[in-house]
């Protein structure tokens, strides 16, 4: 029987962080002055009293190494234990949320996908809204540890083919964790110092630039603001799309980069695929803007630059309501969110290399087509992709349209309409943020769904954050009894 006690002891003191830190929006309320900073001191005292309990509970059970059904238990109990505490100051705070509105923007804000229920932005505490940034910004840094240290290893949609370049760490999962985040996070805390020291100079205040900075680099989108990114125009907006990109590359390749052992970032196969499409998307849009919708040149390739950056990499800010630059261009948009960053960034979605592999597979079959007496392998950055690899990446794509298909019609059931099903169903699983038309695209939120919707809609979030099967395999019967 699966030993669940180790799990517990990681969560318990993984609620202990979070409850220390809601110290920091505890100081922003109480330098701001607005009498809210109680509000951080009852929740995190309830959160590191939880933490402590379960620690202490299931001390006696710590290891060295996690079994691999632990690894798996551990990285969904992760996501879906530290939303449910993560989600007390916004249910106790200023703004006033419900326990189910307050759980959705916290699993939200963890899983950096970005989508919100609250009204009013402009007017809340200086904490809610540093809070809102940090689960972003600690949700970023655990993806990409995620990306790094646990799904290579759990072999989870062909994740396993980057095993080798994210360090060796099978038998080891939980100390080699610990080491490679230390120097992710310098590097990460480096991006994000970088980031908000160049909003400051573009004209965006303080606290403004440090909140945002942490959503950037973290491609969330939480914004400070009900009208999101068109609260800052010109410079700021290509400020955000620089780091937006820097943020969807393997972050493999700065750690590499800062040992003095990484190639040149620009001759990894994947990095030229994804600048690559994304040069081509803000081409296109930017040229349907200037032909159709009257846009001076440079106004397009900024808006175009900006929207397309935050849709793909899955940030989702929005600088104006694309949704009136017609059909053509929202349909670009919508499958942009579905293709995703780099593996091993902070990134969402799909992910571009997982594509590069399809296509690969695609290309061996029609070579197999046309000469049934040769052999064709699919080749990934020059090398032969294995078997394994190639039926955990096909899978991948089943369970994700699969998985898109249910969450639609589950959606649909609610009451909402066509669009508002199959966008919220997309930007849930992919992590985007904004979906389409009227109610949740990016002249609106997601407040007026009803509990049953936004339940679901959470349920996605963590779903898609932790590359499907990781939460999938939860469900088998095998798991618990292996």
């Amino acid at each position: 029987m699966l030993d669940v006690r180790p799990v517990g002891y990681v969560i318990g003191l993984l609620l202990m962080a979070l409850g220390a830190s809601m110290a920091l929006p505890l100081i922003a309320d109480i330098i701001e002055g607005n009498g809210h900073w109680p509000v951080f001191v009852e929740s995190g005292l309830i959160t590191i009293l939880v933490g402590m309990c379960i620690s202490l509970a299931t001390a006696n059970a710590v290891r060295d190494r996690l079994s691999l059904q632990q690894t798996f238990l551990l990285t969904t109990a992760v996501w879906l234990m530290l939303p449910v505490f993560a989600a007390l100051p916004l249910m106790i705070g200023a703004s006033d949320l419900s326990y189910t509105d307050a759980f959705f923007e916290a699993m939200s804000g963890l899983t950096t996908t970005g989508s919100t229920v609250i009204t009013g932005l402009d007017d809340l505490p200086a904490g809610i809204l540093l809070w809102r940034g940090l689960l972003q910004w600690f949700g970023g840094i655990g993806v990409i540890v995620v990306a790094m240290v646990f799904l290579p290893e759990l072999r989870v949609g062909g994740m396993q083919i980057f095993r080798s370049e994210a360090f060796d760490t099978m038998g080891k999962v939980l100390p080699r964790a610990a080491q490679i985040s230390s120097t992710i996070s310098s590097i990460y805390l480096g991006i994000t110092v970088l980031c908000a020291l160049a909003y400051g100079a573009a004209g965006m205040g303080m606290f403004d630039a440090i909140v945002h900075a942490m959503t950037t680099v973290s491609t969330g989108g939480f914004a400070n603001y009900d009208a999101s990114f068109a609260t800052f125009q010109g410079p700021t907006e290509y400020i955000a799309t620089v780091f937006m990109l820097a943020s969807a590359l393997p972050f493999v390749l700065y750690v590499q980069l800062v040992n003095g052992s990484g190639r040149p970032i620009l001759s990894n196969s994947q990095v030229r695929a994804f600048l690559g499409t994304a040069a081509t998307l803000v081409m296109t849009v930017a040229g349907a803007l200037i032909l159709f919708d009257d846009f001076s040149v440079e106004q397009a390739i900024r808006e175009a630059l900006f929207n397309i950056a935050s849709i793909l990499t899955g940030t989702g800010y929005a600088s104006v309501d694309y949704m009136k630059w017609g059909g053509f261009i929202i349909a670009i948009f919508f499958f942009s969110g579905l293709i995703g960053g780099c593996a091993g960034s902070t990134t969402c979605s799909v992910k571009i290399f997982r594509y590069q592999i399809l296509f690969a597979a695609v290309k061996a079959q029609i070579r197999r087509v046309h000469s049934p007496h040769g052999i064709f392998r699919a080749r990934y950055d020059g090398v032969a992709v294995s078997e394994d690899v190639l039926s955990s990446v096909m899978a991948f794509f089943v369970l994700f349209v699969v998985t898109l298909g249910v969450f639609s019609v589950a959606l649909a059931m609610t009451g909402l309409d066509l669009v508002t099903s199959v966008s919220g169903a997309a930007t849930a699983v992919a992590n985007i943020g904004p979906g389409l038309g009227d109610i949740i695209g990016p002249a609106g939120n997601f407040a007026s769904l009803s509990d049953t919707a936004k339940w679901l809609l959470a349920a996605a979030m963590l779903i898609g954050r932790l590359e499907l099967m990781v939460v999938y395999v939860l469900f088998t019967r095998r798991f618990w009894t292996a």
